[in-house]
Protein backbone atom coordinates (compact mmCIF):
# COMPACT_ATOMS: atom_id res chain seq x y z
CA UNK A 1 0.00 0.00 0.00
CA UNK A 2 2.83 2.44 0.97
CA UNK A 3 4.67 1.79 -2.52
CA UNK A 4 1.96 2.36 -4.39
CA UNK A 5 0.76 5.67 -2.49
CA UNK A 6 4.39 6.56 -2.81
CA UNK A 7 4.59 5.72 -6.65
CA UNK A 8 1.04 7.69 -7.82
CA UNK A 9 2.78 10.62 -5.46
CA UNK A 10 5.85 10.23 -7.71
CA UNK A 11 3.56 10.13 -11.13
CA UNK A 12 1.98 13.15 -9.68
CA UNK A 13 5.14 14.90 -8.97
CA UNK A 14 6.56 14.27 -12.46
CA UNK A 15 3.44 14.94 -14.73
CA UNK A 16 3.51 18.41 -12.93
CA UNK A 17 7.09 19.04 -13.59
CA UNK A 18 6.66 17.86 -17.08
CA UNK A 19 3.93 20.28 -17.10
CA UNK A 20 5.38 23.59 -15.84
CA UNK A 21 8.51 22.84 -18.28
CA UNK A 22 6.01 22.54 -21.19
CA UNK A 23 4.46 26.22 -19.46
CA UNK A 24 7.74 27.68 -19.30
CA UNK A 25 8.56 26.66 -22.58
CA UNK A 26 5.51 28.34 -24.34
CA UNK A 27 6.01 31.55 -22.43
CA UNK A 28 9.85 31.45 -23.37
CA UNK A 29 8.86 30.96 -26.62
CA UNK A 30 6.18 33.61 -26.77
CA UNK A 31 8.50 36.47 -25.57
CA UNK A 32 9.01 39.04 -27.53
CA UNK A 33 12.20 41.33 -28.36
CA UNK A 34 13.27 44.75 -28.14
CA UNK A 35 16.21 45.46 -29.25
CA UNK A 36 18.25 48.83 -28.41
CA UNK A 37 20.90 49.40 -31.59
CA UNK A 38 23.38 52.11 -31.03
CA UNK A 39 26.60 53.70 -29.80
CA UNK A 40 28.09 54.08 -26.25
CA UNK A 41 24.77 56.35 -25.19
CA UNK A 42 23.04 53.22 -25.71
CA UNK A 43 26.08 50.85 -24.38
CA UNK A 44 26.50 52.90 -20.92
CA UNK A 45 29.85 54.05 -21.62
CA UNK A 46 31.63 54.02 -17.85
CA UNK A 47 29.06 52.81 -15.65
CA UNK A 48 27.55 49.13 -15.21
CA UNK A 49 25.49 47.77 -17.52
CA UNK A 50 22.70 47.11 -15.15
CA UNK A 51 22.38 50.90 -14.83
CA UNK A 52 22.07 51.74 -18.64
CA UNK A 53 19.17 52.38 -19.82
CA UNK A 54 18.18 49.53 -22.14
CA UNK A 55 18.20 47.44 -18.55
CA UNK A 56 16.71 49.90 -16.62
CA UNK A 57 13.83 49.10 -19.75
CA UNK A 58 13.95 45.10 -19.03
CA UNK A 59 13.10 46.30 -15.52
CA UNK A 60 9.92 48.48 -16.11
CA UNK A 61 8.94 45.76 -18.77
CA UNK A 62 8.62 42.95 -15.83
CA UNK A 63 7.26 45.21 -13.55
CA UNK A 64 4.30 45.77 -15.86
CA UNK A 65 3.93 42.46 -16.65
CA UNK A 66 5.20 42.38 -20.10
CA UNK A 67 6.56 39.58 -21.33
CA UNK A 68 9.78 41.51 -22.94
CA UNK A 69 13.38 40.68 -23.72
CA UNK A 70 16.09 43.71 -24.20
CA UNK A 71 19.17 43.66 -25.86
CA UNK A 72 21.63 45.95 -25.72
CA UNK A 73 23.29 46.11 -29.13
CA UNK A 74 25.34 49.54 -28.16
CA UNK A 75 29.00 49.63 -29.02
CA UNK A 76 30.79 52.75 -27.62
CA UNK A 77 32.31 54.84 -30.67
CA UNK A 78 29.66 53.62 -33.28
CA UNK A 79 29.04 55.51 -36.04
CA UNK A 80 26.53 55.18 -38.57
CA UNK A 81 28.85 53.56 -41.15
CA UNK A 82 29.62 51.25 -38.33
CA UNK A 83 25.87 50.48 -37.86
CA UNK A 84 25.31 49.46 -41.58
CA UNK A 85 28.49 46.66 -41.29
CA UNK A 86 26.98 45.40 -38.47
CA UNK A 87 22.91 45.30 -38.66
CA UNK A 88 23.13 42.08 -41.17
CA UNK A 89 24.42 40.25 -37.89
CA UNK A 90 22.30 41.70 -35.53
CA UNK A 91 19.27 40.80 -37.83
CA UNK A 92 19.86 37.50 -37.56
CA UNK A 93 17.73 36.96 -34.82
CA UNK A 94 13.64 38.07 -34.04
CA UNK A 95 13.35 41.06 -32.85
CA UNK A 96 9.84 42.87 -32.25
CA UNK A 97 11.41 46.35 -31.18
CA UNK A 98 13.57 47.63 -33.23
CA UNK A 99 14.78 50.86 -31.38
CA UNK A 100 17.62 52.61 -33.44
CA UNK A 101 19.83 55.48 -31.36
CA UNK A 102 22.74 56.23 -33.96
CA UNK A 103 24.27 59.23 -35.25
CA UNK A 104 25.96 60.83 -32.19
CA UNK A 105 29.35 59.97 -33.15
CA UNK A 106 28.71 61.20 -36.95
CA UNK A 107 27.87 64.78 -35.32
CA UNK A 108 31.27 64.87 -33.23
CA UNK A 109 33.81 64.25 -36.21
CA UNK A 110 32.15 66.70 -38.20
CA UNK A 111 30.59 63.97 -41.29
CA UNK A 112 27.94 65.02 -43.96
CA UNK A 113 24.34 64.88 -42.19
CA UNK A 114 23.79 63.51 -46.07
CA UNK A 115 25.95 60.70 -45.16
CA UNK A 116 24.58 60.18 -42.00
CA UNK A 117 21.03 60.18 -43.11
CA UNK A 118 22.03 57.67 -45.82
CA UNK A 119 23.49 55.51 -43.56
CA UNK A 120 20.62 55.51 -40.85
CA UNK A 121 18.02 54.66 -44.03
CA UNK A 122 20.24 51.93 -45.15
CA UNK A 123 19.24 50.27 -41.43
CA UNK A 124 15.99 50.96 -41.68
CA UNK A 125 15.80 49.19 -45.17
CA UNK A 126 17.24 46.13 -43.80
CA UNK A 127 15.52 45.78 -40.77
CA UNK A 128 11.93 46.02 -42.96
CA UNK A 129 13.41 43.79 -45.31
CA UNK A 130 14.35 41.26 -42.07
CA UNK A 131 10.75 41.52 -40.67
CA UNK A 132 8.37 43.98 -42.28
CA UNK A 133 6.15 43.66 -38.98
CA UNK A 134 9.30 44.93 -36.43
CA UNK A 135 8.44 48.28 -34.90
CA UNK A 136 11.13 50.81 -35.45
CA UNK A 137 11.83 53.69 -33.27
CA UNK A 138 14.24 56.58 -34.09
CA UNK A 139 16.40 58.53 -31.46
CA UNK A 140 17.50 61.85 -32.54
CA UNK A 141 20.39 63.40 -31.48
CA UNK A 142 22.22 66.57 -31.71
CA UNK A 143 25.55 67.80 -33.45
CA UNK A 144 27.96 69.86 -31.12
CA UNK A 145 27.27 73.78 -31.45
CA UNK A 146 30.89 74.45 -32.26
CA UNK A 147 30.55 72.79 -35.54
CA UNK A 148 28.32 75.80 -36.84
CA UNK A 149 24.60 76.41 -36.68
CA UNK A 150 24.14 75.65 -40.77
CA UNK A 151 25.88 72.11 -39.90
CA UNK A 152 23.80 71.87 -36.44
CA UNK A 153 20.31 72.64 -37.82
CA UNK A 154 20.94 70.06 -40.60
CA UNK A 155 22.47 67.32 -39.17
CA UNK A 156 19.04 67.89 -36.54
CA UNK A 157 16.54 67.58 -39.41
CA UNK A 158 17.67 64.55 -40.44
CA UNK A 159 16.06 62.19 -37.52
CA UNK A 160 12.42 64.23 -38.23
CA UNK A 161 13.14 63.68 -41.93
CA UNK A 162 13.57 59.76 -41.58
CA UNK A 163 10.92 59.18 -38.72
CA UNK A 164 8.16 61.56 -41.68
CA UNK A 165 9.27 59.44 -44.39
CA UNK A 166 9.36 55.98 -43.04
CA UNK A 167 6.93 56.62 -40.98
CA UNK A 168 8.83 55.86 -37.60
CA UNK A 169 8.05 56.34 -33.94
CA UNK A 170 10.05 58.77 -32.87
CA UNK A 171 11.81 60.34 -30.12
CA UNK A 172 13.01 63.92 -31.17
CA UNK A 173 16.43 63.73 -28.77
CA UNK A 174 17.45 60.75 -26.79
CA UNK A 175 19.16 62.86 -24.53
CA UNK A 176 16.30 65.22 -23.21
CA UNK A 177 16.31 66.54 -19.73
CA UNK A 178 20.16 65.31 -19.46
CA UNK A 179 22.52 67.01 -22.17
CA UNK A 180 23.70 70.18 -20.62
CA UNK A 181 23.23 69.07 -16.90
CA UNK A 182 26.62 68.28 -15.14
CA UNK A 183 24.97 66.21 -12.29
CA UNK A 184 23.61 63.76 -14.94
CA UNK A 185 26.49 63.74 -16.69
CA UNK A 186 30.25 62.18 -16.39
CA UNK A 187 33.40 64.64 -16.31
CA UNK A 188 33.36 64.61 -19.95
CA UNK A 189 30.20 66.19 -20.22
CA UNK A 190 28.76 63.85 -22.60
CA UNK A 191 28.33 60.73 -21.74
CA UNK A 192 25.24 60.24 -18.58
CA UNK A 193 25.53 59.21 -15.13
CA UNK A 194 23.70 56.30 -13.46
CA UNK A 195 21.09 59.08 -13.10
CA UNK A 196 21.19 60.10 -16.26
CA UNK A 197 20.45 56.59 -17.86
CA UNK A 198 17.07 56.97 -15.39
CA UNK A 199 15.93 59.95 -17.21
CA UNK A 200 16.58 58.55 -20.61
CA UNK A 201 14.78 55.49 -19.70
CA UNK A 202 11.69 57.19 -18.23
CA UNK A 203 11.38 59.05 -21.58
CA UNK A 204 11.87 56.32 -23.77
CA UNK A 205 9.16 53.95 -21.53
CA UNK A 206 6.53 56.25 -21.87
CA UNK A 207 7.00 56.72 -25.86
CA UNK A 208 7.31 52.93 -25.83
CA UNK A 209 4.93 51.43 -23.61
CA UNK A 210 1.11 52.42 -24.98
CA UNK A 211 2.79 50.57 -28.07
CA UNK A 212 3.65 46.94 -26.73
Amino acid sequence: MNFSIKRSTILHVSVLMICFLCVSNLYAQDKKHILFFGDSITAGYEIDPDDAFPAIIQRKAEESGLNYKVTNAGVSGETSAGGVRRIDWILQQDIDVFFLELGGNDGLRGIDPENTKQNLQQIIDKVREADSSTKIVLAGMEAPPNMGSDYTERFRSIFSELAEENDLLFMPFVLEDVAGEPDLNLPDGIHPTEEGHEIIAKNIWELLKPHL
